[in-house]
């Protein structure tokens, strides 16, 4: 399959989506909106609402019933970069090429700005209009919980912290995959998971769409890890490096960038090994997987 082709197409459904479900500018105050449009209509991938798309249909799930979802985890992920481009952690300057929301709106606009994405999330997961034609409700409810445990103290808020408190330090290699697992792999896990539940998943698909989602989280946040060392500052729409200057712990600079690589490689490898089972229908997660490292920005 061409992947770039099927992720533009996704893409364009998602975004589609996003203007449907964010809320008008006349709904709510001007700055906010203009501050929180500023981060989420950005060119971003989507690669999370895609993975929870590409796991709902990989399941038999039919329709447009999992757009919800899959806005409000872009959602999530969008709220997680603007608070950390802010000043008391990451302190950058540049987002996909664009001046980044404290930049602009300023750093109280830039924290609120956040703080609404998430809350908004979980308003649309929950709204009485998204749950008709789910007919299990309980998915339903285990997703958001599960949704809210990714995205929190013990996923990717977590893992922040600990990222935060290593910069700086020795760290050996079960502390840094546990970071990574965290502050990145976490939300890209239940994305896959909450597309498999949401599309009626058995438990074994289940178990080996986490299996694979594991690892896809991993390989992700390594080869960010890689690009931040030489990746191409134009294409990625902001300055490489520094990871370095921050002296933040990554896979580069505790095994060096072949090794890195490497690493990157067989994750992805045993990611596609857990959809063994599967047929054509898996195929935009293999394809998905496989860009994941091959990618430029």
């Amino acid at each position: 399959m061409d992947i770039k082709r099927y992720l533009q197409e996704k893409k364009e459904i998602v975004d589609i989506a996003l203007e449907k479900y964010f809320p008008k500018e006349a709904e709510f105050h001007t700055t906010l909106h203009k501050a929180i449009r500023h981060s989420l209509f950005n060119g971003g991938k989507r690669i999370r609402p895609i993975l929870s798309i590409a796991a709902f249909e990989a399941v038999g799930g039919k329709g447009d019933r999992i757009l919800p979802f899959a806005c409000a985890l872009e959602m999530i992920h969008t709220y997680s970069l603007i608070h950390d481009d802010l000043p008391a952690i990451d302190n950058d300057d540049y987002r996909r090429g664009r001046p980044t929301c404290h930049k602009v709106f300023g750093e109280a606009i830039g924290i609120l700005a956040g703080d609404g994405l998430l809350t908004e999330a979980f308003k649309l997961m929950t709204d009485r209009s998204t749950l008709e034609g789910i007919w299990n409700v309980r998915a339903v409810l285990d997703t958001v919980n599960e949704v809210a445990q990714a995205a929190g103290i013990f996923g990717m808020v977590g893992g922040q912290v600990l990222d935060i408190e290593s910069e700086g330090k020795e760290v050996d290699l079960p502390k840094l995959q546990y970071i990574h697992t965290h502050k990145t792999g976490a939300l890209i896990l239940v994305s896959i998971r909450a597309g498999a539940k949401l599309g009626g998943g058995s438990p074994e698909t289940l178990k080996a769409f986490t299996h694979y989602g594991e690892r896809v989280g991993l390989a992700f946040q390594i080869a960010d890890d890689i690009l931040n060392v030489e990746g191409d500052a134009l294409l990625l729409g902001k300055n490489i490096g520094s990871d370095l200057s921050k002296k933040k712990a990554t896979y580069p600079s505790l095994l060096g960038i072949e090794e890195s690589k490497r690493k990157a490689k067989e994750l992805i490898d045993f990611a596609i090994d857990a959809l063994n089972p599967f047929g054509e229908e898996a195929e935009p997660l293999r394809e998905i997987a496989r860009f994941i490292i091959a990618r430029q920005y």
